[in-house]
């Protein structure tokens, strides 16, 4: 069974529709994936609606997912979480906190930007890189940037005005990981941290999570070297944590167009395991 539990569409900041996933997915021979948008969950009713429209349920298997941004002592923390239930009230109010944090951070930087740098972006120049009702991010503003010619392209904005260095940059007021995971719990989520590589604090936090529902990591990721595979498996498996894994896909490669979508290896157990580990917080 091949597998991808980190996907992303243009519910956030993926270039693909959730039916397009669908339908890649199926062509590079994935049999179940995970759409993980950040801090919205629209695209998987999008997807499953595909999917019983084009008869493709025994093609693929999508899993309710999301990928929620924290912010830890500095730290950007991703927060994944799989099978929640969509109407638990606490999880509702977090990705409608989150996605007004979005939608405050992106004003308030607008604003700036013409003010300071004489930029001039709307507001719907951003939203509409996203599909209705998704979260708009950095990258969509970065995009709008460079499309009202305020640089000459994406990675020129980030370097000048996307970073908390620049005078132009509101950093967003977002929850806390630990926030994050104890919602998910709640809602009867399969929290997991995501992509740890990046967090050199990773050890000490995951400890301190698991006090709040911590259930898994993220030891399988496109970024992961080997040795980190090993190195967060052989933690996850000392602690009591289930591994995930996925491509954390957001778009082609822009050099030679490559779908990495289900490229890096994730052992089929690891399905297994996530469903194993949701069945064991249901019946408890």
């Amino acid at each position: 069974m091949k597998i991808d539990l980190h996907v992303h569409t243009l519910y956030s900041d993926g270039v693909y529709s959730p039916e397009k996933i669908v339908d890649t997915a199926i062509d590079v021979g994935l049999q179940a994936i995970s759409l993980t948008d950040h801090d919205n969950i629209l695209s998987y009713q999008v997807a499953q609606d595909y999917i019983k429209e084009k008869n493709l349920a025994d093609k693929l298997e999508v899993i309710q997912g999301v990928e929620i941004n924290t912010l830890h002592k500095n730290y950007e923390v991703h927060i994944l979480g799989y099978f929640m239930n969509p109407e638990n009230s606490d999880f509702k109010n977090l990705l409608k906190a989150q996605q007004q944090a979005r939608i405050a951070q992106t004003q308030e930087i607008i604003t700036l930007l013409a003010k300071k740098e004489g930029i001039k972006i709307k507001f719907e120049d951003i939203q509409r890189q996203v599909a209705e009702g998704g979260s708009i991010g950095r990258p969509h503003i970065a995009k709008a940037i460079a499309n009202a010619g305020g640089t000459s392209n994406v990675i020129e904005a980030y370097a000048k005005f996307i970073n908390d260095s620049s005078h132009v940059y509101v950093p967003r007021k977002t929850v806390s990981p630990y926030e994050a995971v104890e919602v998910i719990y709640g809602a009867g989520g399969v929290p997991v941290i995501a992509h740890p590589y990046d967090i050199d604090i990773a050890e000490k936090l995951i400890k301190n999570l698991m006090s709040c529902g911590l259930r898994g990591i993220e030891a399988y990721h496109r970024k992961h070297s080997p040795a980190c595979v090993e190195y967060f498996s052989s933690m996850a498996e000392e602690l009591g944590l289930i591994v995930t894994g996925g491509s954390d896909f957001h778009a082609p490669n822009s050099l030679n167009g490559q779908i990495v979508l289900g490229k890096n290896f994730v052992p089929e157990w690891i399905y297994d395991k996530l469903v194993q580990e949701k069945r064991m917080m249901d019946l408890a």
